[in-house]
C-alpha cells in the first residue's frame, strides 16, 4: 500500500469519525433549543363587547329578544331608531302587567366608573334606567308600575363608543311596605328641599351628589303618586328694580323646570312661579347674604 493510498484513507476515517460524533451528540443538544415562539402567541386578545338583551320573565310568563336600549359612552339619551322586537317586547309587557296587578318592572341601568355623569341624577346608570322608564311610559305602562335603579359595571365594553343595552329587566311583587316608603320619602322631601343657588343674573346648574339624589328622590315620588306635583319657586337678592328681580326669579324657575325635564321629569308635573327678592332667607347687605337669596327651590306640594 503506497503512502498516498495511506493517507487517504485516514482522511476517510477522521471524516467517518466526526460524522458519528456529530449524530450521536451534537443532534441532542439541538433536540432541547426551544422553538420561537408562534405569531398566534403574541397577538392580543380582542374583548368581547358587552351585550344585554331586552329580557323579563315571571313563572310562564317571559320574553326576549337581542335587541335593547343603547347608549353612547357618558350619555344618558336612549340611541334611535330602537329594533322592532323591543316595541313587540313593550307591548307583551304592557299586557303581563294589565293582567297581573300586583307585579311590576325593575330596570336596572349600568354604567362604569370612568364615564362622566352630566345628568341629574347620582350616577349615569340611573339616569338610564330613567330614559328607559320614560320610553315605556310613552308606550302606555304606568310608571307607578316601573321602579329604576343604577348599578356600577365596570367590566362592560363598549363597541365603537355605544354601549350596547346595559339595561336589564326583572318582574317582581310590589313591596308589601311600599305605602310607609312612599310616606318617608315624601316626608324626606318636604323638611328638606332642592334648594339651587346662581350667580347674579346667571341661570346655570351645577348639582352636588346631594341635591343629584334629592332629584332622584323627587322623580321617584312623582312616579309613584299620580296626582303628586313639584312645586319650582325662584328668588332673587335685592340688587336691581323689584319688578325685574321678579322676572328673573321666574326666568329661574323655568330654567330649572327645564332642567328637569330633561332629566325625565313630566312637564304636567312641574309647577312654576316667582317670589322675586320679597322672601330672602339671609340679608342683602353682604355679598354672601345675596348669594343665599339668588335661588330656586323645588319641593312637593
Amino acid at each position: 500500500m503506497t503512502r498516498t493510498t495511506k493517507y487517504l484513507l485516514l482522511m476517510l476515517l477522521t471524516i467517518l469519525l466526526g460524522t458519528y460524533f456529530y449524530i450521536t451528540c451534537c443532534s441532542e443538544c439541538g433536540a432541547n433549543t426551544p422553538e420561537p415562539p408562534s405569531q398566534e402567541a403574541i397577538i392580543p386578545k380582542v374583548p368581547e363587547v358587552t351585550s344585554y338583551p331586552f329580557a323579563f320573565s315571571d313563572g310562564d310568563y317571559a320574553y326576549s329578544a337581542n335587541e335593547n336600549f343603547n347608549f353612547n359612552t357618558s350619555s344618558s339619551d336612549v340611541l334611535m331608531p330602537l329594533g322592532a322586537s323591543i316595541g313587540t317586547g313593550i307591548t307583551s309587557l304592557k299586557g303581563f302587567l294589565s293582567e297581573n296587578t300586583g307585579k311590576i318592572i325593575n330596570v336596572t341601568g349600568y354604567f362604569k366608573s370612568d364615564e362622566t355623569n352630566s345628568s341629574a341624577y347620582p350616577n349615569l346608570g340611573l339616569a338610564r334606567a330613567i330614559a328607559v322608564k320614560n320610553h315605556l311610559v310613552s308606550n302606555g305602562i304606568s310608571s307607578a308600575r316601573i321602579n329604576t335603579m343604577g348599578k356600577l359595571m365596570d367590566d362592560m365594553i363598549a363597541k365603537d363608543d355605544v354601549y350596547l343595552g346595559p339595561i336589564t329587566y326583572s318582574l317582581s311583587g310590589e313591596s308589601e311596605t311600599a305605602g310607609e316608603e312612599l310616606k318617608a320619602l315624601y316626608d324626606t322631601i318636604k323638611s328638606d328641599p332642592l334648594v339651587l343657588y346662581f350667580n347674579t343674573a346667571e341661570a346655570s346648574i351645577n348639582l352636588s351628589e346631594q341635591q343629584r339624589q334629592k332629584v332622584a328622590n323627587i322623580s321617584r315620588y312623582l312616579d309613584k303618586v299620580e296626582d303628586a306635583t313639584v312645586n319650582v319657586v325662584g328668588h332673587s337678592d335685592n340688587t336691581g328694580l323689584a319688578s325685574t328681580n321678579q322676572k328673573l326669579g321666574l326666568n329661574r324657575a323655568d330654567f330649572a323646570k327645564a332642567y328637569l325635564m330633561r332629566n325625565g321629569i313630566l312637564e304636567s308635573k312641574i309647577n312654576i312661579s316667582s317670589l322675586g327678592q320679597t322672601a330672602p332667607v339671609a340679608t342683602n347687605d353682604t355679598e354672601e347674604g345675596r348669594s343665599k337669596n339668588r335661588r330656586t327651590v323645588v319641593t312637593l306640594n
